[in-house]
């Protein structure tokens, strides 16, 4: 049983990195962790209520971490190049420069892309920012659901 707590602890971990790491999902470590630690405590420390609003706001969560930044790239007039360029920004930009490769990434990304779409610099800064602002409103989600999973399991714990 102790070796379910520990995994679990390590899944919160995993999960408030996948927040902030464009190629791993955070919520859905964090919903594990939960699962791992209620096994551990005989079903004891969270209601079925609680988990099945956390696995509900796991699942909310993850469509959200796409339709932030599509709606980011609508609002703000970007092209499929601009959104594109944005996820293969936040890629290289948090393998080259983790974790602020990221934020820089996308908005360069997103930037590069609708210039080579042909736009004018100001679309393409405009775009840039609408894609750069519905990501990290994205990973501020991710951030606060983690974040609420997290304290939860730490919370049952004591």
């Amino acid at each position: 049983m102790i070796l379910l707590v520990i995994l679990g602890a390590i899944l919160q971990l995993v999960g408030l990195a996948g927040c902030v790491l464009p190629w791993l999902a955070g919520p859905p470590f964090n919903f594990l962790g939960l699962i791992l630690l209620s096994v551990a405590k005989g079903w004891k420390p969270f209601s079925p209520t609680f988990l099945i609003v956390m696995g509900v706001l796991t699942v909310m969560t993850m469509a959200l971490e796409y339709a932030m930044p599509l709606a980011g790239t609508r609002r703000f007039g970007a092209s499929k190049r601009g959104f594109w360029g944005s996820f293969i920004g936040m890629v290289v930009g948090a393998l080259v420069f983790p974790p602020f490769g990221l934020v820089a990434g996308a908005f360069a990304g997103a930037v590069a892309g609708e210039l080579s779409a042909g736009k004018d610099r100001s679309s393409a800064l405009r775009a840039g920012w609408g894609v750069f602002a519905g990501t990290m409103a994205a990973m501020a989600v991710k951030l606060v659901v983690s974040g609420i999973m997290t304290f939860y399991f730490v919370r049952a714990l004591f």
